[in-house]
């Protein structure tokens, strides 16, 4: 089945503490369940470590420390989208993924000021989805770290 995006970018959603964030499908190369992470010492806080991806060492970023949200007891239950910035490859680890949703170019609306500093670093826009805001990622923001 072939997703087409009728008249806006599709965006894979994602949890982290209740709040949702999106990153361009474009942008997105995998979603991948529990997975073994190694340890890199010396490595800023927000990098959890490592995983191995078919082969490919993969730095994977904490996106709750990230985002100066505070660390949940339920760790085992991550899960790490993997993200494509000049041609490195970097795994979001973040609560839960949900579905692939194509935003209505007209509806996206400026990241507003009042916006957590830590998002609005991140963020390229904010969509209104039905009772919560869904805060578009932009991925060289976020991974300039």
């Amino acid at each position: 089945m072939e997703l087409l995006a009728a008249d806006g970018p599709l965006f894979v959603t994602m949890c982290i503490d209740k709040q949702m964030f999106g990153i361009e499908v474009k942008n997105v190369r995998d979603v991948l369940r529990q997975q073994k992470i190694t340890s890199i010492p010396l490595s800023p806080p927000e990098v959890a470590g490592s995983l191995n991806l078919r082969g490919r060492i993969v730095t994977v970023i904490d996106m709750r420390k990230r985002l100066k949200i505070a660390p949940t007891e339920n760790t085992q239950q991550n899960t790490f989208v993997v993200v494509e910035l000049k041609g490195e490859l970097y795994s979001l680890m973040v609560d839960s993924v949900g579905e692939v949703l194509t935003a209505s170019t007209n509806m996206i609306e400026k990241v507003p000021a009042n916006l957590n500093q830590e998002w609005k670093n991140i963020a390229s826009g904010i969509y209104k989805l039905d009772g919560e805001l869904l805060v578009l990622v932009d991925v060289q923001s976020l991974l300039s770290l």
